[in-house]
């Protein structure tokens, strides 16, 4: 199941779970949009991979599956994807 991380690894802004500015790899690493297409041009800074847009989980299933409250930052901001 997803965690659904709460902020861009890059710039730290919330990423609520029903946004759709969310970007994701496949190892869940989490950007947001603005990060995404800007800095990372589409590729995660960590593993390389495709950042793609974070599904929705519907509101009904956030009680019994919440996502994650760990904020998770990269102190050196955005650097493009090796």
């Amino acid at each position: 199941m997803l965690e659904l991380r709460p902020n861009c690894e890059c710039c730290d802004r919330d990423l609520p779970p029903h946004t759709l500015d969310a970007r994701i790899c496949s190892f869940e690493c989490t950007f947001c949009s603005a990060c995404a297409d800007s800095h990372l041009q589409g590729h995660c800074p960590n593993c390389g991979g495709e950042l793609v847009r974070r599904p929705i989980r519907p509101a009904a299933k956030l009680q019994g599956a919440p996502a994650s409250s760990e904020r998770v930052r990269n102190p050196a901001g955005c650097r493009a994807a090796h």
